[in-house]
């Protein structure tokens, strides 16, 4: 667990750094908007990382195990490279610094790939719940790092260049957990070809029974918190009319707080209550949830009403990324976990990117903040019930 914790970490650390933490420091040296715009196409590795899977899966450097091999790997080279990074000026120099953010995004991309195998592949079935949390935990941490904290030492203590060298050399000291991390304690041999390795992931995936409607339940199931979340800080600045340093205090310090305290709590009542039950009962919370907004909607901004939907938000969102990380764990077959976790996850993110992104403001725009943030729970229903319907195939899961 606490080289989970590490490594996820690890996972989590270059994220900002590429894409929120970069852009601000090309704002504060006066890049225009159009370039800062662009600077969002960095993180695109993470969204089609599936595509380079089966190459991690198939083959491994000859050190430290098929898994590790490739994080230990990853990790050296990010701290080069975010290293590099700290050395050039965005207002002089910001196409190779794009450039070289667009190789950290893709060297990350590729951490996280073996990283959620490892993970998949090491955990006993009942350590799945604690281990889900515990990702979910180092992951949410490294934001805060190279985030909210990455700003502050720029800005007040280090300066730019120095944070990002601090930031390289945070990712060296994760590379030493990766070495002392355990190997699993069943070792499956990998694909003898990368086209099998392409392939046999696809196929035995599909030949299992109900795995199309599987597929949709992974599509659906965080959906209704996606259309909650995908306009959040517009609706309580713009809807509920808090001001910006509100808004940014709250969801700062109550939002990531709430994240991982409701991700801990998620893996214990796991522990306790099973994969299915998780799954339904986090999932019913997190629809009610957005009903917390649809009361800041209705009623007169008050900081404190804020913090407590926005926590409570947080929270249920956090319980139901535990599981629904869980969940993805167990689907994986540990021969492709590299391969099917990557595309589980990939499209886990279909209906935040595709549906929830597009839809959300014609949604607002005809109904109202009240009705829509009504209709949120509404959209989470059908992924409860295909939750319900699913129940037999999951509870197999939790038992396997």
């Amino acid at each position: 667990m606490l080289s989970l914790l590490v490594l996820g970490f690890s996972s989590g650390l270059p994220l900002a750094l590429t894409t929120g933490t970069l852009q601000a420091w090309a704002t504060v040296a006066g890049v225009s908007l159009q370039n800062i715009g662009f600077l969002t196409l960095v993180g695109t590795a993470y969204t089609v990382k599936f595509l380079w899977a089966p190459f991690v899966d198939r083959y491994a450097p000859p050190f430290l195990g098929r898994r590790r091999s490739w994080i230990f790997g990853t990790q050296v080279l990010l701290a080069l490279f975010i290293g590099a990074m700290g050395l050039m000026s965005p207002s002089t120099e910001l196409g190779w610094l794009a450039l070289l953010a667009v190789i950290v995004a893709f060297l990350s991309a590729t951490q996280d790939i073996a990283f959620d195998a490892y993970s998949t592949d090491v955990l006993r079935d009942q350590e799945r719940a604690a281990g889900a949390a515990i990702k979910v935990l180092g992951y949410r941490l490294a934001m805060i790092v190279s985030g909210g904290l990455a700003l502050v030492l720029a800005g007040s203590w280090l300066g730019w260049s120095n944070t990002y060298l601090l930031m390289a050399g945070l990712m060296l000291v994760c590379a030493i957990a990766t070495v002392v991390a355990p190997e699993p304690e069943k070792v499956a041999r990998p694909p003898r070809t990368l086209a099998l390795a392409v392939v046999e992931p696809l196929s035995e995936f599909f030949s299992r029974k109900g795995a199309v409607l599987i597929l949709l339940l992974i599509v659906l199931y965080k959906l209704g918190d996606a259309f909650a979340g995908a306009l959040s800080t517009t609706f309580l600045l713009r809807g509920a009319g808090f001001s910006t340093e509100e808004v940014g205090t709250v969801n700062k310090i109550f939002g990531l707080a709430a994240t991982i305290l409701g991700a801990l709590a998620g893996g214990s009542i796991m522990a306790r209550l099973g994969l299915y039950r998780s799954l339904l009962l986090f999932g019913v919370a997190q629809a009610i949830s957005n009903l917390g907004y649809w009361v800041l909607a209705v009623t007169p901004p008050h900081l404190y009403s804020m913090a407590v939907v926005v926590a409570v938000e947080n929270v249920c969102g956090g319980l139901g990324t535990a599981a629904f990380v869980a969940l993805l764990m167990a689907l994986c077959r540990q021969e492709f976990s590299a391969t099917q976790f990557a595309l589980l996850s990939a499209l886990s993110a279909v209906g935040r990117t595709y549906l929830a992104g597009p839809l959300t403001p014609p949604l607002v725009e005809s109904l109202g903040w009240p009705q829509f943030f009504i209709m949120t729970v509404v959209i989470a229903v059908p992924g409860l019930l295909l939750l319900w319907y699913k129940r037999r195939e999951i509870q197999v899961l939790d038992n396997a």
